[in-house]
């Protein structure tokens, strides 16, 4: 029998997201209506709405539903401000933040994810996206600067380029800290050069191209 993908997706946000203590009516709107199910992988179409995090190539990974829901309701954009994404991958998390803000601008260090990624958002009729492909963690540079700065993949330690790209008041969420115990922070520049910490969650996701810890030397 042929999957109800738009029942599967109800599913998913009211026995999966909704009870993990997300419950921002935008962002359950939001995950209800962007079809998931068309920025997987063809093979793992029917896992779409899985609790898993789904390998999307070079050992990089979609992460699970319940994780994109807290992200999302943890940023509390709203529909005037600027987002950047760092590690744009299959391009689902790039359409939800584009669906709760003004505009984003999403950067991957691999083309062939920028290119899928576009094909799928224009698919899906978002627009309010541009896309780049660069090396973020030590030479691609954006121009502006952001209401908020996503990280959708980990980092040993947040870089300080990263949040210099944060406007007065902005807001940054990293993955940040030491596989297999690493912890989804939330950063807010109030000025000056400080920033209030707050940790939302423990995760464990792979790490952005050069953002790995230092390698021990074992003797």
């Amino acid at each position: 029998m042929a999957m109800n993908f738009d029942q599967a997706r109800q599913n998913m946000v009211e026995n999966q997201v909704r009870p993990w203590e997300v419950l921002d009516g935008r962002v359950l709107d939001v995950l209800g209506r962007v079809r998931r199910e068309d920025f997987v992988a063809p093979e793992h179409r029917q896992l779409a709405f899985a609790d898993l995090c789904l390998p999307i190539g070079h050992g990089e990974v979609m992460m699970k539903p319940v994780m994109e829901g807290r992200v999302l309701q943890t940023l509390a954009l709203k529909p005037e401000e600027q987002v950047l994404e760092i590690g744009t991958g299959s391009g689902f998390l790039t359409a939800c933040l584009a669906s709760l803000s003004a505009h984003v601008t999403s950067v991957d260090i691999h083309a062939d994810f920028t290119a899928a990624a576009g094909a799928r958002l224009q698919a899906a009729g978002i627009n309010n996206v541009q896309l780049a492909t660069g090396e973020a963690v030590d030479t691609w540079q954006p121009q502006g600067s952001f209401d908020a700065v996503v990280v959708t993949g980990a980092v040993y330690r947040i870089p300080d380029r990263f949040l210099s790209w944060l406007k007065p008041g902005g807001r940054l969420l990293a993955i940040r800290g030491e596989s297999p115990v690493q912890q989804v922070m939330l950063l807010t520049s109030e000025g000056n050069g400080r920033y209030r910490e707050e940790s939302v969650l423990e995760t464990d996701l792979p790490y952005l191209a050069h953002a790995e810890p230092p390698r021990r030397f074992v003797f």
